[in-house]
């Protein structure tokens, strides 16, 4: 049996107790290995609005940045996902995202082109030959 749904409960008790729970990937399946560690805090009861407390201000205070990161305040750094729809509402509309701003500049997800504030296409790399993109 799969141990994850026992272990994201006892997550849920620390988290109701007051404990600090965060979010974690191994960079495996790029990308959605993150999301799957979203998704899979809920399977113990966590609330969508603690998870993504874990995935922000928790993760940013356990690793020692929660002065720079984990939530939006004056004077933070701001790389931000828009997404189309609320996780808030169903934990999985966390892959929904449309825009992600880095560094002051806003992109479009699905193909990385900057669109604010100037308008770039992300140049195409020897290892990405998307018929599109050449």
């Amino acid at each position: 049996m799969y141990g994850f749904p026992k272990y994201a409960k006892e997550a849920a008790k620390i988290a109701a107790a007051g404990g600090r729970i965060a979010v974690g990937s191994h960079g495996n399946l790029q990308g959605i290995g993150y999301q799957f560690e979203l998704w899979g805090l809920t399977m113990g009861g966590m609330k969508p609005a603690d998870v993504l407390r874990a995935a922000t201000m928790v993760g940013a205070h356990a690793i020692g940045h929660e002065k720079d990161l984990g939530s939006i305040e004056a004077g933070k750094l701001a790389d931000l996902q828009i997404l189309d729809r609320n996780p808030l509402e169903n934990i999985r509309n966390s892959n929904t995202v449309h825009f992600v701003m880095k560094n002051g500049r806003l992109y479009e997800a699905a193909t990385l082109d900057e669109i604010w504030p100037r308008q770039r296409k992300l140049p195409t790399t020897q290892w990405w030959m998307a018929p599109e993109r050449q």
